[in-house]
């Protein structure tokens, strides 16, 4: 070997144990700093989730649709005989007072529906085939409330029957942060009826279970409540915020966050939750234990997924051999 030759293999052998060093050095001071997890969130599921309650809802009104309510005027026509025509007032029980019949409960009904039972009465006792016309001269609107996780929260004029999509969309759709509930408070319970009803959003949008959507009464509060959210980050592909729509285990939410990255340290996973005291609980995991993939996650858990430091070097470690020489170097993974 000459002279040459000589003095090329010891600067090519320093420079490889150099980086070797230095890499090692380097991995090891990360090893002992967490990553700072990004809390965003992605929006994408709700974006097409709103995609579709918009395409689906019917934001148009029906006149004839209009709920009645108490205050109401009402002009009631008959046209088989002019003289049962009247004008009169929805009471606060929901009653309205019609020649011949006495009182009739409107309260809740469409003009529509409150015509057809007019007409019913009268055909049992008084006229063989009548035909009654309701105009609403004065009315207070009915209204509806959005409670917690829509674009535009608030009370809404509520002018004709409509299901919960149609008033969802009324909202401007879900948030970024909605929960996959909706929770819809009756404002007067009917016999035989619940005083509220929860509805999955996953099962009637995604799956396409319609009589999950449910009609809308007036004076009902619609609630959305924020979904639960679980961080992760550290040799995962995507880490960031995940929102919990249901129940999740350790394995899944990996997955989630698009699995881990191959210099991943399984056996050193440090779960952070809050307790009900408010303070912090560490929990060192492995991952090739069972019970731990399938650990449920809770609300506001924190995932941290350790590094292997000698993963990281030989993943990080490259050779480039062109003319007239050979490159060596290292470049961090977790950087690329």
């Amino acid at each position: 070997m000459t002279q040459n030759q000589k003095k090329m293999f010891r600067n090519c052998y320093g420079s490889v144990f150099g980086v070797f060093i230095f890499a090692a050095l380097f991995l090891s001071c990360a090893a002992n700093n967490q990553q700072a997890v990004d809390i965003s969130f992605g929006n994408d599921e709700i974006a097409q989730l709103n995609e579709q309650i918009l395409s689906r809802a019917q934001m148009q009104s029906d006149a004839s649709e209009y709920l009645l309510g108490a205050g109401d005027l009402l002009e009631v026509s008959v046209f088989e005989a002019e003289k049962l025509n009247a004008k009169v007032r929805v009471s606060s029980r929901g009653f309205i007072t019609v020649p011949l019949l006495g009182q009739v409960l409107v309260k809740g009904s469409s003009a529509r529906e409150a015509e057809q039972k007019i007409e019913d009465l009268y055909r049992k006792q008084y006229i063989k085939d009548p035909h009654v016309s309701i105009f609403v001269a004065e009315h207070y609107s009915q209204r509806v409330t959005l409670v917690g996780q829509f674009k535009n929260p608030g009370t809404y004029d509520y002018l004709s029957k409509q299901r919960l999509l149609d008033v969802i969309a009324l909202g401007g759709g879900l948030s970024n942060t909605a929960g996959r509930i909706a929770q819809v408070r009756r404002s007067s319970n009917l016999p035989g009826e619940p005083g509220m009803f929860i509805i999955d959003l996953d099962r009637l949008i995604k799956e396409g279970k319609d009589e999950l959507n449910i009609e809308i009464n007036g004076g009902d509060v619609l609630f959305v409540p924020e979904a639960g959210v679980f961080f992760i980050g550290g040799a995962v592909r995507k880490p960031g915020a995940y929102p919990i729509k249901r129940k999740i285990i350790m394995q899944e939410a990996l997955l989630e966050a698009g699995g881990l990255v191959p210099y991943a340290n399984k056996d050193n996973i440090k779960l952070v939750r809050s307790t009900e005291s408010g303070e912090k609980k560490v929990m060192v995991l492995d991952l090739k234990e069972q019970p731990v993939k399938e650990l449920e996650l809770k609300d506001r858990d924190i995932i941290i997924v350790d590094s292997s430091s000698f993963g990281k070097f030989v993943h990080g470690f490259w050779t480039q051999i062109g003319i007239p020489g050979a490159g060596i170097g290292y470049r961090d993974p977790e950087l690329r």
